[in-house]
């Protein structure tokens, strides 16, 4: 089984990540923030991982170092799960639609990070999260998990509907890309590292 667990602790926050990519959804989640934790269990649940994330941060100040710490810590979780991606599909991509919005993820577990991401919201806040957060969170997470990711909503109105769509389509990509190809047992890349 591929797992990992990963902790970080600085002065903003104390994290400590469990997370098995050959899971079946099932998860424990304490941020600290409501509406992260929604998002984190619906990670886990469409991307069939199992999660534990426990989380003590400064969200007297915000929710900023929590959101974006947790990302880092669980890219290097995925990271360290992942090993040597030999007999992976690499490439993963899904659209998801929630009532009036859709979502679109695009992501090869490369080893290069990078991030595009493409969603526009409507207001400040969603639930006490700060919608600006979810940008965030999946920089964190890609550049320490050295993925590219791209992350598009081209349409939609509510901002729930469009940061649940993105965290269930990443969750879907993610799962597709992590997953065995069964035609070979390499490492998916010419250069023979990923």
């Amino acid at each position: 089984m591929r797992t990992a667990s990963y902790s970080r602790k600085t002065a903003e926050t104390d994290i400590a990540i469990t997370v098995n990519i050959d899971g079946t959804g099932k998860s424990t989640i304490q941020t600290g923030i409501g509406f992260f934790d929604h998002m984190l269990i619906l990670l886990a649940k469409h991307g069939y991982m199992d999660l534990s994330v426990a989380c003590t941060g400064d969200t007297y100040v915000d929710g900023h170092h929590t959101v974006e710490d947790v990302g880092i810590a669980l890219g290097t979780a995925i990271k360290d799960a992942l090993g040597n991606k030999a007999g992976i599909r690499r490439y993963g991509n899904f659209a998801v639609p929630m009532d009036e919005a859709l979502a679109k993820v695009h992501l090869d577990l490369s080893g290069r990070p990078f991030l595009v991401f493409d969603c526009a919201f409507a207001g400040p806040g969603c639930g006490g999260f700060d919608t600006q957060l979810t940008e965030e969170f999946f920089r964190g997470l890609a550049f320490a998990a050295g993925i590219t990711l791209h992350m598009q909503v081209p349409y939609g109105k509510n901002d729930h509907h469009k940061i649940e769509a993105l965290f269930k389509a990443f969750a879907r990509a993610l799962d597709v890309a992590t997953s065995f190809d069964g035609r070979t047992n390499d490492i998916p890349s010419t250069k023979g590292v990923l």
